[in-house]
């Protein structure tokens, strides 16, 4: 079983991800100030500061046990989102998935070609077994990625978080290395 100290960078038709640098706080600060990444990403208690991002990504670029990739535009470089395996646990071969795209980055398709680039990274060069989400019930955008992607609902916690006045559900979701080879083969 690999590490995940090698960080790669994977390049799709729509999207290239790379690893993160401490440069790119600026503009991950940008993206985590839009109301919708703030609405399903975020606890509205979360201190954040351009000087603590700077610190955070600029230490995920070493993390031998988490994988943050910047999501690119190709054509321009722009950072647009990040995509991240994380809570690795090597005896089980599992690992968490996490997204999140800034407005630049929606409705094109990017945030689907992202997570089929990172999750097939993990089943095909970190040979896992499982990738696990959770996901806001309201947050019907990416629950459609992960679908599409190959993600399966496992799961409903009712009610586990107040948000904007009302409690929300949270989706559990995963995929095995058995079914991403099954779609890898049908995709060819």
């Amino acid at each position: 079983m690999n590490n995940f100290s090698a960080k790669p960078v994977l390049t799709g038709q729509k999207t290239a991800l790379r690893p993160f640098t401490a440069a790119d706080a600026d503009a991950i600060w940008e993206i985590i100030q839009d109301p919708e990444v703030v609405r399903f990403t975020f606890e509205p208690s979360t201190q954040l500061s351009p000087e603590r991002l700077r610190s955070l990504y600029g230490a995920r670029a070493t993390a031998p046990d988490r994988l943050d990739l910047a999501v690119t535009d190709p054509a321009t470089g722009e950072l647009l989102g990040e995509v991240v395996l994380n809570e690795w646990d090597p005896g089980a071969r599992s690992c968490n998935f996490r997204t999140l795209l800034g407005p630049r980055g929606r409705g094109r398709g990017l945030g689907t070609e992202a997570t089929r680039l990172i999750v097939g990274y993990g089943f095909e060069h970190l040979s896992l077994h499982r990738i696990q989400l959770e996901a806001y019930g309201h947050n019907h955008r990416a629950l459609r990625v992960y679908e599409k992607v190959g993600f399966v609902v496992e799961g409903v916690r009712r009610e586990v978080r107040l948000r904007d006045g009302r409690w929300v559900d949270e989706v559990i979701m995963g995929i095995l290395d058995r079914n991403w080879a099954a779609l890898s083969s049908t995709a060819r």
